[in-house]
């Protein structure tokens, strides 16, 4: 794919980048990605966006058949898998989902944009196929962000199931574990707002103020939406080698004083209960790589480290291997997706277990959004700490959950989910 190429000088990248979300918010179809300056391995951008459709997926339904529509476009493709994307992978009828989720995007859909952007410290580029980069620079520069903003206040989220009903959940689920069907699942719930009359443009630029994340996205495909404050990597491709970086460990942080915020710190790092959850994802995620890789390769590069974000501070484990040869990305999914943090272990049981006892559809939460490079490389996070929006029905919904293990206790793990929807939550409440 030829594009024109321009790079620009730019003295306010903060003020650049709000201009861009407002910008591409005109087209269908756009993707945004931020790492908030977080410096994370791998990664090669701190800002990447995509606008406009020169041609995407949507006649593609089947997994089987993203391989060549892949291999026939050579340039930046970018899109999201949701979670519902299991039900292609696992042929069991126990994991199909059975219900509409409350944002339905499709099971995929990538698309090959018209244009890129790219920003690294000061140095703003952007590739374009059909207008000339001059155009779209200028465009992107005279948005007005004084214009009148809608407000972010009056939205009031509903949870999907009491929290009797949750307590009771998770002691079932703790009767699953203790009967040896499995030894950690990820049970989440939703929280959703109708009526909810927002603009996701500012209410994703607010949100990634109050919650700057490395994984941050904003994401359109038509009257869908997703404002995402993801810490969280599901697998990177660099060349041949495959990165993953679950997470399971949270506890909150104190911002007020420095001294107690380092014994949290500490807390984390020395719970048993919370490093036994991610060494058992770490153990699942080493199986899905090991599936895929050369023999040998796959190895543990980092385990439980302590991560520490706006709200919270996070133990995080980082898996590497060496891709074989001629892996299809069909391949790679079936043997890795859903990511083992949202699941749990082992993976197809416990799927069949999130299907019998969560009682919605996931959707786009715990599924990821991400990119491919003209090389092929790419990048997908964790869709987790995210809004989605309906536009067509005003519908806004965010989902939170918790590894519940062995040693889980239900008022705990409901605190857990409380915490990490502490963004999202306070984003609509009035000062």
């Amino acid at each position: 794919m030829n594009r024109i190429t321009k790079h620009y000088q730019v003295q306010n990248p903060e003020l650049l980048k709000q201009q861009i979300v407002h910008w591409l918010n005109q087209f269908t179809v756009c993707c945004f990605f931020d790492s908030n300056h977080y410096q994370q391995s791998q990664s090669n951008f701190q800002l990447l966006a995509a606008a406009g459709v020169l041609t995407d997926t949507r006649a593609i339904k089947q997994l089987t058949l993203l391989d060549n529509w892949l291999v026939e476009h050579n340039d930046w493709i970018f899109g999201h898998l949701s979670f519902s994307l299991k039900d292609q992978i696992f042929s069991s009828p126990n994991i199909q989902s059975n219900q509409i989720a409350t944002v339905p995007f499709p099971d995929f859909y990538f698309f090959q944009p018209e244009v890129v952007c790219t920003l690294q410290q000061k140095t703003f580029t952007i590739h374009s196929a059909l207008s000339h980069p001059d155009s779209i620079y200028e465009q992107i520069t005279e948005v007005n962000l004084h214009a009148s903003k809608p407000s972010l206040t009056n939205i009031s989220f509903r949870p999907n199931i009491s929290k009797t009903k949750y307590y009771n959940t998770v002691e079932l689920l703790l009767n699953e574990i203790q009967k040896g069907n499995c030894y950690e699942i990820n049970f989440c719930a939703e929280w959703i707002a109708k009526e909810a009359h927002i603009s996701p443009a500012e209410t994703y630029l607010a949100l990634n103020a109050l919650s700057p994340m490395p994984f941050s996205a904003y994401y359109k495909l038509n009257n869908l939406y997703l404002m995402c404050a993801s810490p969280e990597r599901y697998l990177c491709k660099q060349n041949n080698h495959l990165y993953s970086s679950p997470i399971k460990g949270t506890i909150a942080r104190n911002l007020s004083n420095p001294e107690a915020d380092k014994k949290l710190q500490q807390t984390l790092l020395q719970s048993n209960k919370e490093r036994s959850e991610n060494i058992m994802i770490v153990d699942l995620v080493r199986n899905d790589l090991s599936q895929i890789c050369k023999s040998g390769t796959v190895r543990v590069t980092e385990l439980c480290e302590i991560y520490s974000y706006p709200q919270v501070h996070q133990l995080i484990s980082t898996i590497t291997g060496e891709l074989r040869q001629q892996t299809a990305f069909s391949a790679i999914l079936k043997a890795t997706f859903p990511m083992g943090s949202m699941t749990g272990a082992p993976k197809e049981k416990v799927l069949s277990l999130t299907k019998q006892y969560e009682n919605f559809n996931r959707g786009l939460y715990s599924g990821s959004v991400g990119y491919f490079t003209p090389e092929k490389d790419f990048d997908f996070n964790v869709v987790i700490r995210s809004l989605q929006y309906n536009a067509a029905n005003t519908t806004l919904s965010y989902a939170v959950g918790s590894g519940i293990t062995a040693q889980s206790k239900p008022e705990q793990e409901y605190e857990e989910c409380l915490l990490k929807a502490t963004a999202m939550a306070n984003l609509f409440i009035k000062n």
